[in-house]
C-alpha cells in the first residue's frame, strides 16, 4: 500500500494513586503516536505529584523509524521538569519486542554541560484469563554525572520494579491494583559549600489505577 495511510493511538498506560505507608502521591505515564507503518511521531510523558508538587517528570518528542517487523529506531528530544530546573536532552533509542513478547525500550540521552543518561525499560503481559492480565515491569535510569540541582546522583540513580494486575472491562479500559518498589540515589549541595551530600532512599508502594487507550 506504499505506507500512505496514517493512523494513531493514545495510551494512558498508568494513571494511579500510590501509598507508601505514610504518604500518598499520584502518578501518570502516557504515550501517543501518529503516522504510518514505517514512520511515526511519538509523544511520551510520565511523572509524579506529591504534596501539590510535580517531581520526577519528563516529556519526550520522538521520530520513529521501523527497521523490521518487531523493532524501530527513535530519535528526538526529552524535557525534564519538576524537582529543580528544567533539563533538555537529545534522545536516541531502540524499541521493540524481544523473544517471548517482552517489550523493551533502550534510550541514550545527551544533555547540556556534558550530561549523559541512559534508560532501560522492560515489561511483559501475562494473560491469566482473557480479561485478567498480570504485568511485571522494570526500569533503570543511569546518569553520567551528578546533578545536585535536580537531586540526581551519577551511576544507577533510579530503579523501579512493579507488578500490576489489571482487569480488562474492555480492551480499551482496565482498572488495576499492584505493588511497586523504587530506589533513588540522590545528591544535594551542602548549604554554604560547594560540596555535596549523597543519599539513597528506597520504598515499597501500593498502587491502584486505570489503564486506557483510544
Amino acid at each position: 500500500m506504499g505506507d500512505t495511510e496514517r493512523f494513531g493511538r493514545l495510551l494512558l498506560d498508568q494513571l494511579e494513586w500510590l501509598h507508601d505507608g505514610s504518604s500518598d502521591a499520584g502518578a501518570w505515564e502516557a504515550e501517543g503516536w501518529y503516522g504510518g507503518d514505517r514512520d511515526r511521531l511519538w509523544i511520551r510523558t510520565e511523572g509524579e505529584r506529591s504534596g501539590g508538587e510535580t517531581r520526577n517528570a519528563r516529556g519526550e518528542l520522538l521520530g520513529d523509524r521501523s527497521i523490521g517487523p518487531w523493532w524501530s529506531l527513535q530519535a528526538g528530544l526529552r524535557e525534564d521538569f519538576g524537582n529543580g530546573p528544567a533539563r533538555t536532552w537529545a534522545a536516541f533509542g531502540i524499541e521493540g519486542l524481544a523473544p517471548y513478547w517482552l517489550e523493551i525500550e533502550a534510550t541514550f540521552y545527551v544533555g547540556e554541560g556534558g550530561r549523559t543518561a541512559a534508560r532501560l525499560r522492560g515489561e511483559y503481559d501475562l494473560l491469566l484469563t482473557q480479561r485478567l492480565v498480570l504485568e511485571p515491569q522494570a526500569e533503570l535510569n543511569v546518569y553520567g554525572k551528578p546533578d545536585p540541582a535536580r537531586r540526581v546522583d551519577s551511576g544507577l540513580a533510579q530503579t523501579e520494579l512493579g507488578l500490576r494486575l489489571r482487569y480488562e472491562i474492555r480492551r480499551e479500559i482496565a482498572p488495576y491494583l499492584g505493588v511497586a518498589w523504587m530506589r533513588e540515589a540522590g545528591v544535594t549541595p551542602i548549604i554554604g559549600s560547594i560540596a555535596t551530600r549523597s543519599s539513597v532512599a528506597s520504598q515499597a508502594q501500593l498502587v491502584a489505577g486505570v489503564r486506557a487507550w483510544f
